[in-house]
């Protein structure tokens, strides 16, 4: 029988969060740590207070709010899952959008092969909670976090983890760490191709590649299983240019391939070369290019990467999302709405939030006034001649057109643009059923 751990492109388990870890999120009290929470659900479990199943304007919170919607949360999910499917695209999505354990769990129970870290400590947060497969999207040459990955590697022999690396150096730093280390197996790797001139990290030229490559098959900590890159960085961005840059990705892997690079690898244990790339605003070129990927000596493991989709927004994926450009796939569901209060009317043309850089993402664009829920009869209307102009620390700057309905108490919900500045600035977050009802609260650990 075939080894079924999932090493590098197995076909074995994907490994769901641990369920420990996510019944310990479940049991954690309530008190001031966590903003926008009733005051009087203080010293109740997450899990006590989720039972309650309280009304996000009746039931007692306090404004700003972030509220994540159940039902767009699911379709999300279900949607990629879908799509990957059908493009035969396995997927990592990138954790460092939530960085939340409850989410992975969801997304690996909707068919994710693993999750995506960036850097160290989400890797670290990762393994908290059990996450078996774990890509990071980075080349690593923090000692200590490859002390740390040596020791996890040791102790669980079904722990799978691949990084990138694009430079010698950074795999002799590699080696020396893991070596010290006493890593007890190889740490598979993929080599980064950068996605031009100008753009972020990654070997700029094939040469440049071989050169990495080389090194790795002289590192006794290392073994070379695939390339990797991402197309978002790809200059002056355009599908035929994102496709172009893919199409080398391809025949890098390729090169490789016909050079015997990936002789380590073990084809009856059902590993597979790795072949990645994706974020979220052209994944339909990485499905597109992906599926022209030749036959190579192993099987490929076509892995997907993007991440936002889980919630969406209101702003700039909402603009980029492939959905756009492929509408019969399907689309995703803005999830996200800011609740605030307005505190002051000062003058017919302005009025101000108690929402503001440290509640919103802004590095993007600003939030949305998108509904009004009126201080007096919870009666809910659209946000008609109201914007949002500025944010100070706590404040949101609002301009009124003449005649636009706002008044002080009056509750305005707002989209917002970039998940991963959204997720970040809130560490327990209501997930709200359309009526109201808010039926769990999504952890986070930035």
């Amino acid at each position: 029988m075939a080894d079924e751990r999932p090493v590098a492109g197995s076909a074995g388990t994907t490994g769901l969060a641990g369920t420990a870890g996510l019944a310990g999120l479940a049991e954690e009290r309530v008190d001031h740590r966590f903003k926008a929470l009733p005051p009087d659900a203080d010293g109740l479990t997450v899990a006590e207070l989720a039972a309650e199943r309280r009304n996000l304007f009746t039931g007692g919170f306090t404004t700003p709010v972030l509220a994540l919607s159940a039902e767009s949360v699911a379709h999300n999910l279900a949607l990629l899952e879908t799509y990957t499917e059908r493009h035969g695209l396995a997927f990592a999505p990138h954790g460092k959008t939530s960085m939340s354990p409850q989410l992975f769990a969801r997304q690996l129970e909707h068919g994710a092969w693993g999750i995506t870290a960036a850097v160290p400590h989400q890797a670290r947060v990762y393994r908290a909670f059990g996450i078996q497969r774990i890509f990071l999207a980075n080349e690593l040459v923090d000692a200590a976090a490859l002390t740390w990955l040596a020791g996890e590697l040791n102790a669980d022999p079904e722990f799978s983890f691949i990084c990138y690396v694009d430079s010698v150096r950074g795999v002799e730093l590699m080696d020396e760490a893991l070596s010290a280390a006493g890593a007890s197996r190889p740490v598979d790797v993929v080599v980064e191709l950068g996605a031009g001139e100008g753009a972020r990290t990654g070997a700029r030229t094939g040469a440049d590649c071989a050169a990495v490559a080389d090194a790795v098959a002289a590192a006794g900590t290392l073994r070379l299983v695939g390339v990797a890159g991402y197309e978002g960085e790809v200059p002056d961005a355009t599908g035929e240019r994102v496709r172009d840059w893919l199409r080398r990705l391809v025949a890098l892997a390729a090169d490789f391939d016909a050079a015997g690079r990936f002789a380590a690898l073990d084809a009856g244990a059902g590993e597979r070369i790795v072949i990645s790339a994706g974020g979220s605003a052209w994944f339909d070129a990485v499905a597109d290019v992906f599926a022209e990927i030749p036959e190579l000596s192993y099987p490929v493991l076509k892995l997907l990467r993007s991440g936002a989709y889980v919630s969406h927004d209101d702003g700039h994926y909402r603009h980029l999302t492939p959905f756009n450009r492929v509408p019969e796939e399907g689309a995703l569901q803005p999830s996200f709405r800011l609740w605030a209060q307005v505190v002051s009317r000062p003058t017919g043309e302005q009025a101000f939030l108690n929402a503001g850089k440290r509640d919103a993402a802004y590095d993007l664009d600003l939030p949305q006034a998108q509904v009004v829920r009126s201080g007096r009869d919870g009666s809910v209307r659209a946000a008609t001649g109201i914007e949002i102009t500025g944010l100070s620390d706590q404040h949101a700057w609002v301009r009124t057109d003449e005649g636009a309905e706002l008044e002080v108490g009056d509750w305005v919900g707002m989209g917002l643009s970039h998940p991963c500045t959204s997720f970040d600035k809130w560490q327990l977050i209501p997930l709200v059923a359309a009526d109201g009802t808010v039926t769990d609260y999504i952890r986070t650990f930035f």
